[in-house]
């Protein structure tokens, strides 16, 4: 059985719509969930995230609409986004980064329509997860550390999206990536041949100069 890291943040449809698909291949694969902030890598890598390009946004927000339909799962756009995602990532490390309780998390957002920066939407979070005093659980240091650490880990891989799935230092970005990894699962041998491997010496012929 191949063991993942999976990287994502509660903010992605796509990280909620690829979490259902991954508990269904549960027979082949072991994830390791690491909730990272994905504000953090836009920051770092200097991008911007899909809902802050207007097109975009709409797009984004379609397509996710569209995918949870086609392939049943239940969905429910929260009222807001982006939201901040900070206190459910928290949440989620303070229960153990275990599948129940991310589960748990990704459908009250995005099945339930919770938001986690508003105080009603984090009370119905809570009681999802079947804590008391969320608010308490996640104040912890070591929680906090945890989640910057996530964050380090995922930039140090070269990670620059969510959700991403990495097995052997090599990353398999977005929902759309998941037969992606299963064959590269199958086939270790996926990226030896001639072509796979000219892809890392890859150069640009050409620059984009930012600004102008």
């Amino acid at each position: 059985m191949a063991e993942i890291e999976w990287y994502f943040d509660f903010i992605s449809p796509y990280a909620y719509l690829q979490f259902c698909q991954l508990e269904r291949l549960s027979d082949k694969i072991s994830v390791r969930y690491r909730p990272i902030l994905f504000a953090g890598l836009l920051d770092h890598w200097g991008h911007k995230g899909p809902a802050e390009i207007p097109g975009k946004r709409v797009y984004t927000f379609r397509q996710a609409q569209w995918l949870a339909d086609r392939d049943g799962m239940p969905y429910r756009m929260p009222p807001n986004h982006p939201f901040n995602p900070l206190q459910a990532l928290r949440l989620a490390i303070a229960l153990g980064s275990k599948s129940a309780a991310i589960g748990q998390i990704f459908k009250a957002i995005w099945a339930d329509g919770h938001l986690p920066d508003n105080p009603t939407g984090w009370n119905s979070i809570s009681k999802a997860v079947g804590v008391d005093d969320a608010s308490a659980l996640i104040s912890d240091q070591k929680v906090k550390d945890e989640l910057h650490e996530n964050g380090k880990r995922a930039i140090e891989a070269n990670v620059f999206g969510v959700p991403t799935a990495a097995l052997n230092g090599a990353l398999f970005w977005g929902q759309d990536s998941t037969d992606f990894l299963l064959d590269y699962i199958n086939n270790p041998a996926l990226f030896d041949n001639s072509e796979m491997r000219r892809i890392e010496t890859t150069q640009p012929s050409a620059v984009r100069s930012v600004g102008r």
